[in-house]
C-alpha cells in the first residue's frame, strides 16, 4: 500500500515536547536526542540510486511495521505528501529541511505523541530521534536506546569494531549520537552576555544555533546548544557533559532575568507589556515578530507579571502561527502578507479564549 498518512492528526493536537511539562521548561523547551545509523550491503543515500532508495525504504517500513518497533505508528511517505504538509513536518521538528527538500524515497515513522520519530533516507538510512519536554536527557537516552536495541536486532548496521557505527557524516561516526537542548535565553540575549556563552561553548566542543538547526539564526532568543563529535566518548559521558553544561546556562540565565527585574529603567518590563499589547491588538505580524514577541511573554509569564496567559497557549501559538501550519489550517497557500494578517487574526482568537 502506498502509505500516504494525513497530516490532519498535526492540527488537532501540540506535540509532547511543547506541553512545557518537563523539568526546568521555563528555560529548557525540549530536549532531543538523535541517533544515526545505516545498513550493511546498502550505498549511503548520497551515492545510492534512486531504485536503491527505494529498495532502503521499503525493506526498513517492513521491518518497522512487522515488528511493531513504534507503538500506535503513524507513517509518511514524503512523496505523498504537498510542500505545505512536508514544511510543517519541518515547523513540528520532526524531519529536517533537507529530507523535506529531497525527492526520492524517503519517510517519516512516528508515534502519536510525537516524542518517537525516524527519519528514513535522510543524510543517513536512519536518524532515529527521541524529543521530550524540558530537561530529560537521561529519560530520553533510556527511550532512544530502547528503540536503537529493537532495531539493531532486524536490521543489519552498518557497524565496525574499530570505529562504531558508520555514518554519511565523519562527525557522527562512533556513537551516532547528537544531542540538542533548545533553551529560551532572553535574561543572556538582552544583556549581551550571549556571546560569552558562545565561546565558552565552542571552546569546549558545543554548537550554538538558532530555532531550526544548522545554518539558522537565534530568532525569539530561543536557541540550541548541541554536541559536536561523537567519536572517541561513551554515551553516558556524553549526556552527563552536556547535562552539566546546560545546568550552568540555566543558572546563569535565572541570574539575569532576576537582575533585569530590578532594573530601574523598567527595560524588561517594558519589552513584555508592548510585546503583550500587539498581539492582543495587532492586526498584521510576521514569523519573525511573533518569536520575539512570544518570548517577551514567556519572560512574563516566568515572572509573575502576566497571569492571564499560561505556557502552554504561548506554545500553541508558537507552533500553530508558523507559515506552514497556518496555511494548513486554512487549507490554501497564503502570501506572507496574507500569512501575516491571518496570524494576528489566529493570535487574538487563542488570547481571548481565556
Amino acid at each position: 500500500m502506498g502509505m500516504v498518512m494525513k497530516t490532519d492528526i498535526f492540527m488537532t493536537q501540540v506535540g509532547e515536547w511543547l506541553k512545557a511539562t518537563g523539568p526546568e521548561s521555563d528555560i529548557v523547551i525540549s530536549s532531543r536526542i538523535r541517533l544515526a545509523r545505516n545498513l550493511k550491503g546498502y550505498p549511503f543515500t548520497s551515492i545510492a540510486t534512486k531504485e536503491q532508495l527505494t529498495e532502503t525504504e521499503t525493506y526498513i517500513r517492513e521491518k518497522i511495521e512487522q515488528n511493531k518497533i513504534i507503538p500506535s505508528m503513524l507513517y509518511f511517505n514524503l512523496k505523498g505528501l504537498t510542500q505545505i504538509e512536508r514544511n510543517l513536518l519541518v515547523e513540528r521538528h520532526l524531519i529536517s529541511k533537507d529530507l523535506a527538500e529531497k525527492n526520492s524515497a524517503r519517510a517519516l515513522a512516528l508515534d502519536k505523541t510525537e516524542s518517537i520519530s525516524i527519519m528514513i533516507n535522510e543524510e543517513d538510512h536512519l536518524r532515529l530521534q527521541v524529543l521530550k519536554s524540558g530537561l530529560q536527557l537521561t529519560e530520553s537516552w533510556q527511550i532512544l536506546n530502547d528503540l536503537d536495541n529493537k532495531l539493531e536486532e532486524v536490521l543489519p548496521y552498518a557497524f565496525s569494531s574499530q570505529f562504531g557505527y558508520l555514518t554519511a557524516c565523519p562527525t557522527n561516526v562512533g556513537t551516532g549520537m547528537r544531542i540538542s537542548i533548545m533553551l529560551h535565553l532572553p535574561g543572556l540575549t538582552i544583556t549581551k552576555q550571549m556571546e560569552k556563552v558562545f565561546q565558552t561553548l565552542t571552546r569546549i566542543k558545543f554548537i550554538i544555533r538558532g530555532l531550526y538547526g544548522e545554518g539558522t539564526y537565534a530568532t525569539g532568543d530561543f536557541y540550541q546548544i548541541a554536541n559536536q563529535t561523537s567519536l572517541g566518548y561513551a554515551e553516558k559521558d556524553v549526556i552527563n557533559e552536556i547535562h552539566n553544561i546546560i545546568h550552568e546556562v540555566i543558572k546563569y540565565e535565572r541570574a539575569w532575568r532576576e537582575k533585569l527585574l530590578l532594573d530601574p529603567s523598567k527595560q524588561l518590563e517594558d519589552r513584555i507589556w508592548r510585546a503583550y499589547g500587539i498581539l492582543r491588538y495587532g492586526s498584521s505580524i510576521s514569523s519573525q515578530e511573533i518569536a520575539s514577541y512570544l518570548s517577551a511573554i514567556r519572560v512574563g509569564i516566568t515572572l509573575g507579571l502576566i497571569k492571564d496567559i499560561d505556557t502552554q497557549t504561548l506554545n500553541e501559538i508558537f507552533i500553530f502561527s508558523q507559515p506552514a501550519h497556518l496555511q494548513k489550517m486554512h487549507n490554501k497557500t497564503l502570501s506572507a502578507s496574507e500569512r501575516d494578517i491571518t496570524r494576528a487574526q489566529y493570535v487574538k482568537k487563542k488570547l481571548n479564549i481565556r
